[in-house]
């Protein structure tokens, strides 16, 4: 599955990942009124994001271009709550993004 979405302030990858660091574990965690341990990882232009508590590996891509941002995921086994992770990711980068 993946879910794009326009790259409207041209944000770079190296932009986002710093955006993510800093702020989407507080987001998160805000939002679903928990303490959720969030990693990142990023090479060139694709971001990985994990949540080693939740989901074994790597949970989500994130592919950076100037036209769009691209979330996506190859976990073949879905983990509980994985859906609520990706809808409050993508929220996130909607907000941060437009």
């Amino acid at each position: 599955m993946s879910t794009e979405i326009k790259n409207i302030r041209l944000v770079s990858a190296e932009d986002l990942f710093e955006t993510l660091k800093i702020n989407f574990a507080d987001y998160l965690n805000k939002k679903l009124d928990s303490e959720v341990m969030v990693e990142f990882a990023r090479v060139y232009d694709i971001i990985d994001v994990s949540f080693p508590e939740i989901i074994v590996g790597i949970a989500f891509h994130i592919v950076v271009s100037e036209k769009e941002i691209i979330l996506s995921t190859d976990n073949t086994i879905p983990a509980n709550n994985s859906q609520v992770l990706e809808k409050q990711l993508t929220d996130f980068l909607e907000l941060n993004l437009n």
